[in-house]
């Protein structure tokens, strides 16, 4: 148990310089490590890939807390963004956390490799969106909550993959446009948590020490690892090329997303 519980907080440090280095939430890395843990400790397979985005995003909210507050003292948070989109976003995160927990383990798995290699190949040619209008009127925030938010409850994370294109591509400079996404990141965890946990509630199959969907071993590893780590991403976000250590994580993300792929076949 020791080893699992210093491999959980090894996953959470990664997760913490990742969510203030590029604002993706840490989930990215998150999920299959914890896939992996639950793998090795033997959990059923019906119900690793539901465990494990739960818990990614029960501990997004603690990440994403510590990034946010750290990326606000630097000025780089829009809040009238934020309290636009919060109401789409907790709906949409919501449903898709209902969603989720009626699909199979295959499903969740296969969802979560195609979204690796769509954020590696992104990552991978630089592409950025045109800045090429202006942030869209209540309804349209609304709507662009639920679709960032039932994403994210699909794969496990705090939303940045998604927001951070759609606000640059609304002429959000790249530094703000990750510090909100961070703030994003954390009614989208909020409402995450609150579904898996509610999904699964009484679910025969969990393993001990799981509430609903959330594993609390794994959780307390990553949380407090996470929550020490994410200022230090905050701050090599504001002094290193930022660029190109996306395209090195977009590597290892080619390299997850293959080992998960070939684990379905």
């Amino acid at each position: 148990m020791h080893s699992i519980i210093l491999l959980y907080s090894a996953a959470g440090a990664v997760a913490g310089v990742l969510a203030g280095l590029l604002g993706i939430g840490g989930g990215l890395v998150i999920v299959p490590m914890l896939v992996f843990c639950f793998t090795w400790q033997g959990m059923p397979d019906d119900l690793m890939m539901h465990l494990a985005l739960g818990t990614s995003m029960a501990s997004i909210i603690f990440t994403s807390m510590s990034s946010f507050w750290a990326h606000h003292k630097h000025g780089a948070v829009h809040w009238v963004v934020v309290r636009r989109i919060v109401l789409g976003i907790f709906v949409g995160t919501f449903l898709g956390t209902c969603v989720a927990a009626r699909l199979s383990n295959e499903f969740l798995k296969g969802f979560f490799v195609v979204f690796l290699y769509y954020v590696a190949v992104q990552m991978l040619t630089g592409r950025k969106p045109k800045a090429s209008r202006q942030l869209p009127g209540n309804l349209g925030m609304f709507g662009v909550g639920n679709v960032i938010g039932v994403v994210s409850s699909l794969v496990g994370i705090g939303g940045g993959t998604l927001s951070v294109p759609f606000m640059i591509w609304c002429n959000m400079t790249v530094h703000h446009a990750i510090g909100t996404s961070a703030a994003i990141g954390f009614p989208i965890a909020i409402a995450g948590t609150v579904g898996y946990i509610f999904n699964g509630w009484g679910d025969p199959r969990l393993p001990e020490y799981a509430v609903g969907y959330v594993y609390l071993p794994a959780l307390i590893g990553l949380v407090c690892a996470s929550v020490l780590t994410a200022p230090l991403g905050v701050r090599l976000a504001h002094s290193l090329p930022v660029g190109r250590l996306k395209r090195v994580f977009a590597i290892l993300l080619l390299v997850v997303a293959t080992r998960m792929l070939w684990s379905i076949l």
